[in-house]
C-alpha cells in the first residue's frame, strides 16, 4: 500500500510536459552563466513560475528568484535548485553544447533548475490535491559559496515566508534512476586557504644571490600531504587539495613571491581548526628554512558548512521516494566529501533534506571499466568534468522526486 503522498505525486506528474522541458533543459545547457551572472537563467525560471501562478521576485540576493504560491492552511515548504555554471570548457560533443567560451553546466545546476520548475508548474496544476505554501527558490552562486548567504542576507525571510521544511537535491554520477539519501552528515565543509610565500627575486643565472619562493613551494605541496597522513587520526575523513601555485612570470627570472591556493574538506570542526594550524606551522617552517625574508601570510577564505540531514525529514523523503520507484532505487552513499551552501538557506532550527539523482546514461555506464558500482563510479565523468552530461531520462524522475518530497509534507486538502 503506497502513502498518499506517493500515489499523488503519481497523479500529478503522469502528463508532464516532457518534452517542453527537455529544450527547456537543453537552453539553459546551451545559455550557462557564472555564479552571481545568472540573469538570462533567472528570468528563464521566473517566466515559468509566473506561468504556473506564482508570486514571483527576481534579484534576491543579486540575482536569485523566489516564488511563492499559497494554497490554504498548512506548512511552507521550500524547494530550492542552484542555478549557475562553471568556467570550463565543454567538450562532450552534444549537440546542445554550451555557446559560451569558457563556461559550461558541468555540475548540473541546469538540470536543477529543469526539475524545479517542472515540480513547481506540476504542484500548482494540482493544488486541489494538497495544502499549504511552497517557497520555490532559484539559488545563485553555489559554486562560489556566496548565494544562499546573499539571498538570507537580502530579506528571504523577512520578504517571504519561512518554511517548516526545505528540500534540495543534486545530479550526480550513477547509473540514472538511483535515489542517494543518508540521514545526518551528507556533505562535508568545504576550506580555502591561501599562503603567499616572499622570496628574494633576482636573475635565474645567479640563484645565489636570490631567496627562491618557488623551491620552498615545491617543499611546501609536498609536505603538506602529511597533514592528512599523519596528523588526522584514521577514523576522521579528511582531504587536502593544492588547486593551483602561481609564480614568475619569465623562464630565466627567479620571482619574489610564489602562491599557493589549497582547498579543505573536513566533517568537523575540530579537525578543520587542526588542519589550518598544521598548515601554518609547516608553512613557516618552510619559509624559515629556506631563509625567506618575511614570515609566509597565510589567509583562510572561503568556506562552506557541513551539510546534515535532518534524521526524521530525510527519512521521511526516502521512504517516499522508496514508494515511487521501488524499494531498491533508494540507497544510503554514506557521507560524501563534496560541499554545499544549502545549509546557510536553513534558519536555525529548521530541518532539511538534501539527496542526489544520479544521472550517468545508460550506455557511459556500461562501457565504463571496472568489476563493480564504486570502481565504474570512479571512471565514469563526474560533476566539474568537461565531459559531464546528465541523461535527459532524468527529467521526469528528477521532477517526481521534487514533487512527492513536497508532498511528503504539504498537508492534504479539506474536505
Amino acid at each position: 500500500m503506497t502513502s498518499p503522498a506517493a500515489r499523488t505525486a503519481l497523479h500529478l506528474t503522469a502528463d508532464l510536459p516532457v518534452a517542453d522541458l527537455e529544450d527547456f533543459y537543453r537552453d539553459l545547457h546551451r545559455h550557462p552563466e557564472l555564479s552571481l551572472h545568472e540573469h538570462r537563467t533567472a528570468a528563464r525560471l521566473a517566466e515559468r513560475l509566473r506561468t504556473a501562478g506564482y508570486e514571483t521576485v527576481e534579484g534576491v540576493g543579486g540575482t536569485g528568484v523566489v516564488g511563492v504560491l499559497r494554497n490554504g492552511d498548512g506548512p511552507t515548504v521550500l524547494l530550492r535548485a542552484d542555478m549557475d555554471a562553471l568556467p570550463v570548457t565543454e567538450e562532450t560533443g552534444l549537440p546542445y553544447a554550451s555557446e559560451v567560451p569558457g563556461v559550461m553546466h558541468a555540475c548540473g545546476h541546469d538540470l536543477h533548475v529543469t526539475w524545479l520548475a517542472g515540480a513547481a508548474g506540476a504542484l500548482a496544476a494540482g493544488r486541489d490535491a494538497w495544502s499549504g505554501t511552497l517557497l520555490v527558490v532559484g539559488q545563485p552562486a553555489e559554486e562560489t559559496g556566496q548565494g544562499a548567504r546573499a539571498m538570507v542576507t537580502d530579506g528571504l525571510y523577512e520578504r517571504f515566508p519561512r518554511p517548516d521544511v526545505l528540500l534540495a537535491q543534486h545530479a550526480a554520477p550513477g547509473p540514472a534512476g538511483l535515489y542517494a539519501h543518508r540521514p545526518g552528515l551528507i556533505l562535508s565543509a568545504s576550506t580555502d586557504v591561501d599562503i603567499v610565500v616572499h622570496g628574494r627575486g633576482g636573475h635565474g643565472s645567479r640563484p645565489e644571490s636570490t631567496v627562491d619562493p618557488v623551491v620552498t613551494a615545491a617543499y611546501l605541496v609536498t609536505r603538506l600531504q602529511t597533514v592528512v597522513s599523519r596528523e588526522i587520526a584514521a577514523r576522521d575523513s579528511a582531504v587536502l587539495t593544492v588547486g593551483r601555485i602561481e609564480a614568475g612570470t619569465r623562464h630565466n627570472i627567479i620571482p619574489p613571491q610564489a602562491h599557493i591556493a589549497l582547498n579543505l574538506r573536513t566533517q568537523s570542526a575540530e579537525v578543520r581548526d587542526r588542519m589550518i594550524a598544521a598548515i601554518r606551522r609547516i608553512a613557516a617552517g618552510e619559509c624559515l628554512a629556506a631563509g625567506c625574508p618575511r614570515e609566509p601570510e597565510v589567509a583562510v577564505g572561503a568556506d562552506f558548512p557541513v551539510t546534515v540531514n535532518d534524521v526524521g525529514t530525510d527519512r521521511g523523503v526516502a521512504a517516499v521516494h522508496g514508494e515511487v520507484f521501488g524499494p531498491a532505487t533508494v540507497f544510503d552513499p554514506g557521507p560524501a566529501m563534496g560541499s554545499e551552501d544549502f545549509p546557510h538557506l536553513a534558519p536555525d532550527g529548521v530541518p532539511y533534506a538534501y539527496w542526489f539523482v544520479t544521472s550517468t546514461p545508460a550506455d557511459v555506464w556500461e562501457a565504463a571499466p571496472g568489476a563493480d558500482l564504486m570502481e565504474r563510479f570512479a571512471a565514469v565523468p563526474s560533476n566539474h568534468s568537461p565531459h559531464f552530461a546528465p541523461d535527459l531520462s532524468t527529467i521526469a524522475p528528477g521532477v517526481r522526486t521534487l514533487v512527492s518530497g513536497a508532498l511528503a509534507h504539504l498537508s492534504a486538502p479539506r474536505t
